[in-house]
C-alpha cells in the first residue's frame, strides 16, 4: 500500500503563501509520502491554482516525492502545449513526474473553450496519441481527425522513459477499458464512493485479463477526501461544506470519509480492500494540520 498526498492548491485566505507551500511538502517529503497530486480545476468558485504551475513549484521545493495532476482534462488543452510542458516538468523534477488524463464527460463546459464534444472520445484518444508520439519519436507524422503534422521534432524529450507513467480517470466501462487499452494506470475519482470504486477495479481487472496485461504493471489508485476530526459530526459538516463549493452541488458527503483517526482508518482500509494500491489523501482545508494527523494517527493505524 502506497499513500499519496494532495498538493495545496487553494488560497482561500488571500494570496499565496510560498513559505507555508514549501514547508508543507518538506514535511511530506519527510513523512514518507510516496508522492503528492494536484488536480485541475479551471473554472469554478474555488480559488484554486493550476496543475502544471503549481508542480512546477513543488518541483522546485522537493527532492524524492513524486509528482502528478489527476486528472487533467486533456480534451481542453492542445495536445502539443500539453505535450511540451509535461516534458518540461518531467526534466525539471528529475523524472518524478505522473500525468492523469481524463476526458472530463460531456457536462464540461466545452463550448467555453472552442471545443466541439462531438467525437470527444476521439479528441481524447487522438490527441493521447500525439502526446506520447511527441514524447518518444525523434521526428513525427501525425495523420489525424484533428491534428495533423509532418515531419516535426519536439525536444527534449521526458526524463522518464518511454514517457512518465499515464493514469486514466475513468467512471463509465468503456473508459475503464480504455485506460487498459492505452494506460499505465487506473485513478478512482474522489468523488465516487468505495462501493462503486470496487465496481470499477472488477471491469479493470477484468479488462486486464482479456487483454492479457500483468496485473502487476497495471496501478489502480484512489483520490479519498478526508478530514480527521475527533468530532464526527464537525469533520463530517465541514468537508460536506467544502465539496459542495469544489463542485458546485450537494450531495457528495457519502464520498468522504471523516470523524476520528480510528474511524478514518477503517474507512480507508475499505479502500484498500476495493483494489487500491495507492490511496490519496485529500484534505480540503487545514491542510498542514491534516498531514499530521494523517501521517501520525491514521495511516499507522491501518498497518
Amino acid at each position: 500500500m502506497r499513500f499519496a498526498i494532495s498538493i495545496p492548491q487553494f488560497t482561500e485566505d488571500g494570496p499565496f503563501d510560498p513559505a507555508a507551500f514549501r514547508a508543507y511538502l518538506a514535511r511530506a517529503e519527510a513523512l514518507g509520502f510516496d508522492s503528492a497530486w494536484t488536480q485541475e480545476q479551471l473554472l469554478g468558485t474555488m480559488p484554486a491554482l493550476g496543475p502544471i504551475e503549481t508542480l512546477t513549484y513543488a518541483a522546485a521545493c522537493t527532492e524524492r516525492l513524486r509528482l502528478g495532476c489527476a486528472v487533467f482534462v486533456t480534451p481542453l488543452h492542445s495536445p502539443l502545449h500539453l505535450a511540451k510542458s509535461i516534458a518540461s516538468l518531467d526534466q525539471l523534477s528529475g523524472g518524478r513526474l505522473e500525468v492523469g488524463v481524463g476526458t472530463g464527460g460531456r457536462g464540461r463546459l466545452f463550448a467555453a473553450f472552442g471545443v466541439d464534444p462531438e467525437g470527444l472520445v476521439t479528441r481524447f484518444t487522438e490527441g493521447l496519441a500525439l502526446m506520447k508520439a511527441c514524447w518518444t519519436e525523434p521526428r513525427v507524422t501525425f495523420a489525424g481527425r484533428f491534428w495533423q503534422l509532418e515531419d516535426v521534432a519536439m525536444e527534449p524529450k521526458p526524463v522518464q522513459r518511454p514517457h512518465p507513467p499515464v493514469w486514466f480517470g475513468a467512471n463509465h466501462p468503456n473508459a475503464l477499458r480504455r485506460a487498459v487499452r492505452h494506460g499505465d494506470g487506473f485513478f478512482g475519482a474522489g468523488s465516487t464512493t468505495t462501493g462503486r470504486f470496487a465496481e470499477q477495479v472488477q471491469v479493470v481487472r477484468d479488462a486486464l485479463a482479456e487483454q492479457g496485461r500483468d496485473p502487476a504493471g497495471f496501478g489502480i489508485a484512489k483520490r479519498v477526501y478526508i478530514a480527521v476530526d475527533d468530532d464526527a459530526a464537525r469533520g463530517a459538516r465541514d468537508i460536506d461544506a467544502a465539496l459542495e463549493r469544489l463542485y458546485g452541488r450537494t450531495g457528495l458527503a457519502p464520498v468522504a470519509v471523516s470523524g476520528p483517526p480510528e474511524a478514518c482508518a477503517e474507512a480507508l482500509r475499505e479502500v484498500a480492500e476495493a483494489g487500491a494500491g495507492t490511496i490519496l489523501l485529500n484534505p480540503l482545508f487545514g491542510e498542514a494540520a491534516q498531514l499530521e494527523r494523517l501521517a501520525g494517527e491514521v495511516i499507522p493505524a491501518l498497518a
